[in-house]
């Protein structure tokens, strides 16, 4: 939903959307989780909208990354 929300505001945004999360089996029973900051990401285009809808996605993924 947020995806959809930056491709609305910013129809460009394409790989860049502040929601990009890689889950990886790293072996020994181990699992890395890599995430692109999407307020870093975002600033590179100026939409004050894509803005918000980053600030959002930071706080869910932290969240999530505290969590695990």
């Amino acid at each position: 939903m947020l995806a959809h929300e930056a491709l609305k505001l910013e129809n460009k945004v394409g790989t860049m959307l502040p929601c990009n999360v890689v889950v990886q089996d790293v072996g020994d029973g181990r699992t890395e989780v890599a995430a692109i900051d999407p307020i870093s990401s975002m600033q590179a285009i100026e939409n004050a909208g894509l803005n918000r809808s980053a600030e959002q996605v930071s706080a869910k993924l932290k969240k999530f990354i505290e969590a695990l």
